[in-house]
């Protein structure tokens, strides 16, 4: 009886481990078929290409495919137009087009910024767009962090402009700028006075000299020793017994007269600069899009304004990448 028990269990082990050996084999056995599927697949596609098929690709692709082959056409005439020495103006030829794409997607970004921002923030809800708007202030505090350490890394490291050809001009003069004025003209170009002015010019605090005038008192000066008397002729005649009070009497009101002195200041002043105070843009396009989805039916007319103007400038921009 325990003989028959002791087979049985045996048997019971053996078959459990035959049954993972065939599980493992099993699996292998799937992989191996599935990887001559895809492999047969792969085949089968390649015997199938077509003009058709290669046609469909490059229109599928072809935005990808012209870039890239742009991106080295640049590089190879760069390359190979660099030992002729070409002079200033000839540069300027050749960057002629893409000045031209430059000009036309900086004419589309006022109109995408805050028709895109508006539409968005209107079609969310009150605590999403709270929610939403804290998140955009800490990514564009952490990217503005970001790419201020890669610009100052990247021109220690390559030196940008060094050794170009606008070394015979003359050099402007640099303007020392406060970190604190920095940060407050962040603040200021935050809430733009004119909304028109701020599509192209932001505020920058300027720096001007003025002469300051103060008057300072002196402590009294100390009595004037008299000039020895030698017995010559040249010496100056003697005082009466109370000349020395009078002569410290007058040594001491000249010492305590005020006296004015003049430095130049540094003071900071308001003023602007060329460009587009985009971040007075987003905020104000931010508020504009709570309130009008804050207006549920009324701003529906404004909401369907914005999306066609979002819809359009994105159309543009893709004739003019094209």
């Amino acid at each position: 009886m325990m003989g028959e028990r002791q087979s049985h269990v045996n048997s019971l082990f053996l078959n459990e481990g035959s049954s993972k050996r065939l599980g493992m084999g099993s699996r292998g056995q799937r992989f191996h078929h599935a990887w001559e599927k895809r492999a047969a697949g792969a085949r089968k596609q390649m015997y199938a290409i077509t003009r058709e098929s290669v046609k469909i690709f490059f229109q599928r692709h072809a935005f990808v495919l012209l870039t890239v082959s742009s991106v080295l056409l640049g590089i190879t005439l760069a390359m190979a137009l660099r030992p002729y020495r070409m002079t200033f103006r000839q540069i300027k030829y050749f960057s002629f087009p893409g000045e031209l794409l430059m000009r036309m997607l900086q004419m589309l970004v006022l109109p995408l910024i805050v028709s895109s921002l508006i539409t968005g923030m209107a079609s969310l809800d009150g605590r999403a767009s709270g929610k939403m708007g804290m998140r955009a202030v800490v990514y564009y505090m952490l990217t503005t962090i970001i790419a201020v350490f890669i610009g100052i890394f990247m021109v220690l490291i390559i030196h940008p402009g060094k050794g170009g050809k606008g070394r015979g001009q003359q050099e402007g003069k640099v303007e020392q700028v406060h970190t604190t004025d920095a940060f407050l003209d962040l603040i200021r170009n935050m809430f733009p006075p004119n909304l028109v002015e701020a599509c192209f010019r932001q505020y920058k605090t300027q720096y001007s000299v003025r002469v300051v005038n103060r008057t300072l008192v002196g402590p009294g000066s100390t009595v004037a020793p008299l000039p020895p008397n030698n017995g010559s002729s040249s010496s100056p005649l003697p005082l009466p017994e109370n000349g020395t009070g009078v002569w410290h009497n007058v040594t001491q009101a000249l010492g305590s007269l005020p006296e004015l002195l003049s430095f130049e200041e540094v003071v900071p002043v308001p003023g602007s600069v060329n460009g587009v105070n985009a971040l007075g843009l987003v905020v104000f396009s931010i508020c504009f899009g709570l309130v009008i989805g804050s207006m549920k039916q009324k701003g529906h007319a404004l909401r369907e304004f914005f999306d066609g103007l979002n819809e359009a400038i994105l159309r543009m921009v893709a004739v003019i990448i094209w």
